[in-house]
């Protein structure tokens, strides 16, 4: 195969998985749909590798798919710098660049973060997508992404925004009627609001024993399971139980008297760091570059949110 055939199949490729069939990424290419499945039938020989698997109602890519869509954006990404730096300025920045955030860091920090940087690049375009459950970032096909540090991808680079100081949670009125734990066996038999990650993972709750050892609590029969923080804070507030959630989501409500924090001192916070994920430096392009550069820098004045154990002694039930 030679280059400019594997340019149109890696194109046929990525424009198939990205429209979700081989009908919508002709019409986006202007080439008929035999083209374009005969260009990915002509790269899946070439590398000896199923790319997709195909059946009569969808398309899904294999492993090996996957992986090689990663590496397929990234050399198309780079062919459009490449062609994009010729007969402009070298320092020109253009482009779209996909993002993944979590939703209430994205709303509190990561939009007023970009207004400037789209005012200083008006040739640059952002994509971003809102979503606190675990996405598969090849797939997605993101740039640049902001999750908790817990979710770990070897094939990324993570650059820690701030530390998630957890804390567990209840309303004064459940409290009234439940009554306060004090132990972990008294808080196994309370109504508990746990999240579950969209991989099935529930996320665990620790404790310190008085040997200093770390205990995860099994939180399998929870009351309720939700995939956002918010809304599990949310449902603390309606008196539906104790949950844990960071003390960012929780604290407008501990100031206004509407939630207590619980087991203080034997709840483990975790070593959890909200971090931005991107890939290896030698691959990215100038915009995604431009782009990380900038939110590091408006990052950095975003303090570690936690909140001094005095302090939140305060907000004990």
């Amino acid at each position: 195969m030679d280059l400019s055939q594997r340019t149109r199949s890696v194109l046929s490729f990525v424009n198939t998985v990205d429209a979700g069939s081989f009908t919508a990424a002709a019409r986006k290419l202007g080439v008929s749909n035999a083209t374009v499945s005969k260009n990915v039938a002509g790269l899946e020989q070439a590398l000896g590798v199923r790319l997709l698997n195909r059946t009569t109602r969808k398309l899904s890519l294999t492993k090996e798919g996957a992986a090689f869509l990663q590496q397929a954006r990234l050399a198309l990404d780079s062919q459009d710098s490449s062609a994009d730096a010729i007969g402009q300025d070298k320092n020109a920045i253009s482009g779209k660049l996909r993002m993944l955030s979590t939703v209430a860091f994205g709303r509190e920090h990561l939009l007023p973060a970009l207004s400037d940087l789209l005012a200083s690049h008006p040739q640059l375009a952002i994509d971003i997508d809102f979503d606190d459950r675990v996405v598969d970032v090849a797939e997605g096909g993101y740039d640049i992404v902001i999750r908790g540090s817990h979710i770990e991808d070897a094939s990324l680079i993570a650059r820690p925004i701030c530390h998630l100081q957890m804390v567990l949670v209840a309303s004064p009125a459940y409290l009234a009627q439940a009554g306060v734990p004090q132990t972990l066996a008294e808080l196994v038999s309370h109504r508990l609001i746990t999240r579950r990650f969209s991989a099935g993972k529930v996320c665990p709750w620790m404790f310190r024993e008085r040997d200093d050892e770390i205990h995860t609590l099994d939180i399998a029969h929870s009351s309720l399971t939700l995939s956002s923080p918010e809304l599990m804070t949310e449902a603390a507030v309606r008196h539906m139980g104790i949950t844990q959630v960071a003390v960012q989501h929780a604290w407008p409500y501990l100031e206004r008297g509407q939630l207590k924090v619980l087991l203080l001192g034997k709840h483990d916070p975790g070593p959890c760091q909200l971090v931005m994920q991107y890939h290896h430096r030698a691959l990215i392009s100038p915009r995604i570059k431009a782009c990380i550069d900038h939110l590091s820098s408006r990052f950095s004045d975003i303090h570690a949110q936690n909140v001094a154990m005095d302090v939140l002694e305060q907000y004990s039930g």
